[in-house]
C-alpha cells in the first residue's frame, strides 16, 4: 500500500499514541514518537521508529511545549502531525502552527476547532445547522441581574457552564435565585483558574438526561458518514467511566433521525476529519451541548460495531483522500462497551501511581485491550490516570456483558490499584443489567443514595 505520508510525530503519550503508532505502521508510515523524561520507556516509544525527549515531566513543559513539539517534527523530518486526545488536539493556534511550517494537521481546520472551542459560539453554530440545543443564554452572562433574567425565563434548575470549560471545571448547578449568584462567582473563579477566561453562560439544566454523542467522519470535500451514537452516561464527576454502543435508551427512529442531523451539520460546516457531537437526550429530544474538534477516547466502540479504522481513515482525509465509504456502506452489528481502567483506588478514587509487578491483558473473541502497560514498567504520577481501556464486543448486548463479565476477571494489573473492581462492581448492578441508568446514576450509586 502506498504511504499517504511518509513519517507521521505522535504528539502524545500512552495507549492513544501506541493507537496510533499501530494505524500508521498497518498504513506503511514511518512514526515518530515524542516523550518527556519520566516516559522515556514508555510503549509507544520503544515501538515508534524514531524517538525524541521533549521536556521534563511535567506536561506543560513537555506535551505542550509546542515550540519542543514543531522543532522534534522538523528535525525528524515528518511531513504530519497526529495530536491524539487532549494536550493539544482541540489547540486552533497549533494546529495553525502546523500548517505554518510545511506540516499537515491530522484532524480539523484551525477555524473550525476553535468555532467548536468556544461553547458559546459553537452552540450558536449548531443552531444555524438546525441541530436542537439546550435553551439558555445567547451569550456570555455579565453580571447577576442579567443571570437572574435569562434564568426566569428558562426556569431553574439552571447550569452555569465556562465558555472555555471541559471536564466539569467551571460548572455549577443553581436551583433557585440564591444559589445562581453564588454560583455564578464560583463558576467565573474556577474558569479563570483552569482556563485562564472566566466567561461563563447559562443552559437549562436537565434532570435526568443521558449522555449521548454521535461519531462523525468527514473529508472536507462533500463526503460525510456517522458511525453510530455511544451512551456515555455512566459518569463521575463529569467524567466518563464507562462507555456502549449502541445506546440501550434509542430506538431505531431516533438514532437515524440524529445521525441524519450530524450528517447534514458537518456537510454544511465543509468539516474535515473525525468529530463528535454531544447531546443531553431526555424525554425523546436531543439537545446539542458540544463538538469535540478530535479522536475520543472512546471511539474504539465505534469501530467494534462498525469494522471501520477511525484513526486510519483520519490519516487518509487529512491528506487530501475523499472518503471511500457511504453511510449505505455501513453495516452495524452487535453491541461494544468500553470500561476505562484507570491507575486510581477504586472506592476513593485516589490516584495510584507506581511499578508493575504482574501485567496480564484477557483475551479472545471480541476482546481488544488499549493499553501501554507491560510487566516492570513504572507508571508515572505526572498525567491523567488512564492506563488501559477494556473493549468488548458481542452479537448482543448480554452476549457482550456476559464477555466483559469474563474479560474483567482476566485482567490482572498488579503492584497498584486500579478501577477494575469498580466495573465489576457495576455492570452486576440491575439497573445497568437493563440498561435504565442516566447521568446521574453513577453517582448516586457511590453516594449510595440509590
Amino acid at each position: 500500500m502506498t504511504a499517504v505520508f511518509e513519517k507521521v510525530l505522535i504528539a502524545n503519550r500512552g495507549e492513544i499514541a501506541l493507537r496510533i503508532h499501530r494505524a500508521c505502521r498497518e498504513m506503511g508510515i514511518h512514526t515518530v514518537a515524542v516523550h518527556s523524561t519520566a516516559d522515556a520507556n514508555a510503549m509507544h516509544v520503544r515501538l515508534a521508529d524514531e524517538s525524541v525527549c521533549i521536556g521534563p515531566p511535567a506536561g506543560r513543559d513537555s506535551y505542550l511545549n509546542v515550540p519542543a513539539l514543531i522543532t522534534a517534527a522538523t528535525i525528524t523530518g515528518a511531513d504530519a502531525i497526529h495530536p491524539g486526545v487532549g494536550f493539544l488536539s482541540e489547540n486552533s493556534d497549533f494546529a495553525a502552527m502546523v500548517e505554518d511550517h510545511g506540516m499537515t494537521f491530522i484532524g480539523p481546520s484551525p477555524e473550525h476547532i476553535a468555532l467548536m472551542g468556544d461553547k458559546i459560539a459553537a452552540k450558536d453554530a449548531a443552531e444555524r445547522f438546525g441541530i436542537p440545543i439546550v435553551p439558555g443564554s445567547s451569550g456570555a452572562i455579565t453580571s447577576p441581574d442579567q443571570a437572574l433574567k435569562v434564568a426566569e425565563e428558562i426556569g431553574y434548575p439552571v447550569l452555569v457552564k465556562a465558555k472555555a470549560g471541559g471536564g466539569g471545571r467551571g460548572m455549577k448547578v443553581a436551583r433557585d435565585p440564591e444559589g445562581l449568584v453564588e454560583g455564578l462567582v464560583m463558576a467565573k473563579n474556577e474558569a479563570q483558574a483552569a482556563f485562564g477566561n472566566d466567561d461563563v453562560y447559562l443552559e437549562k439544566y436537565l434532570d435526568n438526561p443521558r449522555h449521548i454523542e454521535v461519531q462523525i467522519l468527514a473529508d472536507g470535500q462533500g463526503g460525510a458518514v456517522h458511525l453510530g451514537e455511544r451512551d456515555c452516561s455512566l459518569q463521575r464527576r463529569h467524567q466518563k467511566v464507562l462507555e456502549e454502543a449502541p445506546s440501550p435508551a434509542l430506538n431505531q427512529t431516533e438514532r437515524e433521525r440524529i445521525g441524519d442531523i450530524a450528517i447534514k451539520a458537518v456537510r454544511e460546516m465543509g468539516y474535515r476529519s473525525a468529530g463528535t457531537f454531544e447531546f443531553l437526550y431526555q424525554d425523546g429530544e436531543f439537545y446539542f451541548i458540544e463538538m469535540n474538534t478530535r479522536l475520543q477516547v472512546e471511539h474504539p466502540i465505534s469501530e467494534m460495531i462498525t469494522g471501520i479504522d477511525l484513526v486510519r481513515e483520519q490519516i487518509r482525509v487529512a491528506a487530501g483522500i475523499p472518503l471511500e465509504i457511504s453511510q449505505e456502506d455501513i453495516r452495524f452489528q452487535g453491541h461494544a462497551i468500553e470500561c476505562r481502567i484507570n491507575a486510581e483506588n477504586p472506592e476513593t478514587f485516589v490516584p495510584s501511581p507506581g511499578r508493575l509487578s504482574d501485567y496480564h491483558a484477557p483475551g479472545g473473541l471480541g476482546v481488544r485491550v488499549d493499553s501501554g502497560l507491560y510487566s516492570g514498567y513504572s507508571i508515572p504520577p505526572y498525567y491523567d490516570s488512564l492506563i488501559a481501556k477494556l473493549v468488548v464486543h458481542g452479537q448482543t448486548r448480554n452476549e457482550c456483558l456476559m464477555r466483559l463479565r469474563r474479560a474483567l476477571e482476566e485482567f490482572v494489573i498488579d503492584g497498584i490499584q486500579t478501577t477494575i473492581p469498580l466495573h465489576q462492581r457495576l455492570i452486576g448492578e440491575g439497573d445497568f443489567i437493563n440498561g435504565d441508568y442516566n447521568i446521574h446514576w453513577l453517582e448516586k450509586l457511590l453516594s449510595g443514595k440509590l
